[in-house]
């Protein structure tokens, strides 16, 4: 099978600017593509995580990936998907979240002479001169277009700024500069960033009489139409120090039930022939597709070995083993049930501490805790529901 009816397959197509154009060029090796990643955090994210790989498949069929990190765009802040204005970061935090994504994309994407480059937009665009992208760029683009853009008409009621109104002709310059500088002819991305896509394939149009092409990919969502990977704490990391290889698997082993195809489809490598196999299978067996889909992401992401140790935890949990539970070292001064709570990451505050122990939410060992000053010893284990098991050393 072709690619690109690989990622139609998979359902990872959300829309094309250029139907025939753009499968001619991937099937055919051609595409010199760019995915634009802004350092708004220290790591990246599940959502990062299907934009990553798409690169991946696409460098596998033999097109170039152009990786981009947003040192510039970091300034500004996307406003797609947003309700309100991001924070602002500081030149230092937003150096230092780039570093720790290049170090995690390198795990990911095949980066060399011939192969995949990375690149940071605030190269170009820390550089250019106010007046002069207002001559050469902005006459490019209609307000009146900008302001019917999906990114900016969800932000009109609250109001929106005149720094974040600037960011789709940022985007849309980043595709300009790449097109001409690396030969990028493509751009990918979320399907929310579409409006800044058109933007970007427009402005070479105009600049350069040139054709090029842009695909959103579609975003993963829950049964109930929430965005995957996130959780009551949070996004669901890639970096193994904000969410655990077995935090991760758990996630995933989790996912419900009408989700775990689509997850399979659109996130794992496993061959088409075998997923096709797999959607045969009787109800029964959800709970293996559960662990396969579960299994292979986190080894994705954490690597084999990782990965192995997380299934194994995870069938302790569930099994009744301690033997291979994950561990947490927790110092606390008292070493009662809701410092241990806190400090081992299991409940944000002592107020959700308290309120999941009155709710029945908390076990030690093989007991529910009622008493908030039940003590905790070394080597007890903790429950949080049926999903986190966690052995607790007092340090």
């Amino acid at each position: 099978m072709e690619i690109f009816e690989e990622l139609k397959e998979r359902g990872l197509i959300a829309q094309v600017t250029d139907e025939k154009e753009i499968r001619e060029l991937i099937n055919g090796g051609g595409a010199r593509f760019y995915i634009g990643f802004d350092p708004t955090a220290d790591s990246l994210h599940v959502g990062h995580f299907m934009a990553l790989c798409l690169m991946k498949r696409l460098q596998q069929a033999g097109n170039r990936p152009v990786v981009l990190i947003g040192g510039g765009t970091g300034y500004v802040g996307d406003p797609s998907g947003r309700s309100d204005l991001r924070s602002m970061l500081t030149p230092e935090i937003i150096e230092h979240n780039c570093a720790c994504f290049k170090k995690q994309m390198e795990r990911f994407i095949e980066f060399g002479e011939d192969k995949a480059i990375m690149v940071n937009n605030a190269d170009w665009l820390l550089k250019l001169n106010y007046v002069e992208v207002l001559r050469e760029v902005g006459t490019c683009f209609s307000v009146n277009n900008m302001l019917r853009a999906e990114c900016y008409k969800q932000r009109m009621e609250k109001g929106l700024s005149f720094l974040e109104f600037n960011y789709m002709i940022m985007q849309s310059y980043d595709f300009y500069h790449l097109h001409e500088a690396y030969g990028c002819n493509m751009q990918f991305g979320g399907d929310d960033q579409w409006s800044n896509m058109l933007g970007g394939t427009e402005l070479i149009r105009k600049k350069t009489g040139k054709d090029a092409y842009a695909m959103t990919i579609t975003l993963l969502l829950n049964s109930e139409g929430k965005k995957m990977g996130k959780t009551a704490k949070g996004a669901v990391w890639l970096d193994e120090n904000k969410t655990s290889p077995y935090e991760f698997y758990q996630y995933w082993r989790n996912v419900d039930d009408a989700d775990v195809m689509k997850c399979i489809k659109m996130l794992t490598f496993i061959p088409m022939e075998q997923i096709r196999e797999m959607e045969k299978w009787e109800d029964s067996r959800i709970n293996e597709k559960k662990e396969i889909l579960a299994f292979e992401l986190t080894k994705l992401v954490h690597g084999e070995e990782k990965a192995k140790t997380a299934m194994a935890q995870a069938k302790a949990a569930f099994g009744g083993s301690t033997d291979n539970l994950p561990e947490k070292d927790v110092k606390v001064e008292s070493a009662t049930i809701i410092p241990v709570l806190v400090a081992a990451g299991i409940c944000a505050s002592n107020g959700e501490a308290r309120r999941l122990i009155q709710q029945g939410g908390v076990s030690l060992n093989d007991s529910k805790v009622t008493d908030i000053n039940t003590p905790v010893k070394s080597g007890d284990i903790v429950h949080k529901g049926k999903k986190v098991h966690i052995k607790i050393n007092l340090v």
